[in-house]
């Protein structure tokens, strides 16, 4: 561990990335364009001593889970998050595969999409970061553990998970994760958390074999979704993805298609309060 190095680097990186770029309203009486320790606490739900004891080179070695929080609190770039880990001692995130941490660009272009609903997924549907109206709208799906890190194994798996679909589209839904899922799947052959994710899907869901072995493929795509939110009700939604050239991570785009929607958007945003049992999209 580089302790002088990292303090260094935390510091500057900190102190030049602007307040807005991190959701945070700059104000009048700052005296410096940077962020504040405090803030980076905050983004990173850590304490401000250990922020303080980070910059200062006094601290002991940061975990992988620490430093992957302050890479998205600093939206640091893929290059510049390779670098903290490396000064903390540790290797880098993998930049494919399932436990990966969002793009330091997916990360801003996050920031700047406002009040739409927007996320970032790798590709087995592992949500990697969210913004407020995609909590707002889905809950928080980035707390999850083990198989129910992945979207796909909710759904096969957990009834709640469906809850955001009327009845008559969670068919489709289906179909579509299950052949998401079979492009990942041949993009990377052999990859255990792959491999052992659809085993274990098999094993627990007739309905997941009975897709899986209909080997229907697609990737991310524009779609329009009809979704049921417990206090706004029924949304029509445009969704929008962006792929990485790996295909390895997404950002997912909601967009109101009518009017109403729009309005019950707005409603969403004012009430400001998380009701969704957290299934996923």
């Amino acid at each position: 561990m580089q302790r002088d190095q990292l303090a260094d680097f935390l510091r500057r990186r900190r102190e030049a990335i602007r307040p807005a770029d991190a959701g945070i309203e700059g104000g009048p009486r700052r005296r410096t364009a940077g962020l504040r320790r405090e803030e980076v606490a905050m983004l990173a739900g850590m304490s401000v001593d250990y922020v303080v004891r980070l910059e200062q080179g006094r601290s002991s070695q940061p975990s992988t889970q620490l430093l992957t929080a302050l890479s998205r609190a600093l939206r640091l770039t893929d290059d510049e998050r390779a670098h903290l880990f490396h000064l903390a001692g540790h290797q880098p995130p993998p930049t494919s595969g399932a436990a990966r941490i969002a793009r330091g660009g997916l990360l801003r272009m996050l920031d700047l999409l406002g009040d739409n609903p927007a996320w970032v997924t790798s590709d087995l549907g592992e949500v990697l970061a969210q913004n407020r109206a995609s909590r707002l709208l889905l809950g928080d799906l980035t707390g999850f553990a083990g198989d129910r890190r992945f979207l796909v194994h909710r759904w096969f798996t957990e009834p709640a998970a469906r809850e955001i679909y009327p009845v008559a589209a969670r068919a489709v839904q289906s179909r579509r994760l299950v052949s998401d899922l079979r492009a990942v799947f041949g993009r990377q052959p052999g990859d255990p958390v792959i491999t052992g994710l659809v085993t274990r899907l098999a094993a627990a869901s007739t309905e997941f074999r009975r897709l899986w072995a209909a080997h229907e493929v697609t990737v991310g795509r524009a779609d329009r979704k009809v979704l049921v939110h417990p206090t706004v009700g029924t949304l029509l939604m445009d969704c929008e993805t962006l792929l990485t050239p790996d295909l390895g991570q997404l950002l997912l785009l909601l967009t109101p298609a009518d009017a109403a929607t729009r309005e019950s958007l707005e409603l969403l945003l004012v009430l400001g309060t998380e009701t969704f049992p957290a299934g996923g999209l």
